[in-house]
């Protein structure tokens, strides 16, 4: 499920919270950089973190949006968490999921992948290596996503 961002929230606010978020994200769109919800089996933190690594370059016209969420899709929370991360990626540009074989597995993955193309957002996929993993997800079929390898990404991005 989307990975997290760097930080760590104390507490405070919630209302400065969210009112600091959008003037990033406002921010970020007037710099030109594409706001990118990040989508992925939790099992793969590993490799998404270096492909959040990639952002840190200042060259990089990529940001992404992304959260980790260890709980399981039909947990007591999910409805919560669902709401929080439709808000995410309803702000974002572009909705990239990285693909492993741990995806296919990931419900949550899937529901942002459904939610995502509900809302009408870009839906990109992408992968390490020079060939996409075996066992594709079944929402990759569906709706006919396009999969590129993660060097290919920001080029794939600046269609």
């Amino acid at each position: 499920m989307g990975g997290g961002g760097g930080g760590r929230w104390t507490g405070g606010d919630y209302k400065s919270l969210i009112d600091e978020a959008k003037k990033e994200l406002r921010k970020a769109a007037r710099e030109g950089k594409k706001n990118v919800f990040l989508s992925f089996a939790y099992e793969d933190i590993d490799e998404v973190n270096l492909l959040r690594g990639q952002t840190q370059n200042p060259k990089s016209d990529l940001e992404f949006n992304d959260w980790s969420v260890k709980e399981p899709f039909d947990s007591s929370r999910a409805e919560y968490i669902k709401q929080k991360i439709g808000e995410r990626i309803s702000q974002c540009s572009v909705v990239v999921v990285y693909l492993s074989s741990s995806t296919p597995q990931s419900r949550w993955v899937e529901w942002e992948v459904d939610e995502a193309r509900r809302t009408g957002k870009i839906v990109l996929c992408v992968h390490s290596g020079q060939k996409a993993p075996d066992s594709l997800p079944e929402f990759v079929k569906k709706h006919k996503l396009r999969t590129v390898t993660w060097a290919d990404l920001p080029a794939a991005l600046s269609e």
